[in-house]
């Protein structure tokens, strides 16, 4: 096994207790929990087995070094992540939104009964 196994192995271990501890105080959803103990287990299979890992995918999708078929892998699963940030941020955008709707016409009815109020204390006052 070489130095630089070691260090991943660590630090995708590292990761997974971080990850672990952060669903621990409720700061993760279950789902995305899921889905970077998955990503992380992941990570750690390929740094135990590199070469092997790299060789079947090299034959599966017809590479011609294995190295090569990591990094398609690697953009591959880099897409995934930056379309599920995408989505969150979409998501996020939609509520904000539609929370800021909510707000401004509940503002609007409030300045609405004030003004009556303020009517009604002003002729309260005239009479």
């Amino acid at each position: 096994m070489y130095a630089v196994q070691y260090i991943a192995i660590t630090v995708v271990v590292a990761l997974m207790l971080y990850v672990l501890g952060k669903y621990g105080k409720k700061e993760m959803d279950w789902r995305d929990f899921l889905f970077w103990e998955t990503i992380l287990v992941g990570l750690l299979i390929v740094s135990v087995f590199p070469l092997e890992i790299a060789n079947f995918i090299k034959t599966l999708l017809g590479l011609g070094r294995g190295l090569d078929a990591l990094f398609v892998v690697a953009i591959g699963l880099t897409y995934i992540l930056v379309f599920k940030v995408y989505m969150a941020v979409d998501r996020t955008e939609r509520e904000i939104t539609e929370l800021t709707r909510k707000i401004a016409i509940e503002l609007e009815e409030m300045n609405k009964r004030l003004e009556e109020l303020e009517k009604k204390l002003g002729e309260g006052k005239a009479g």
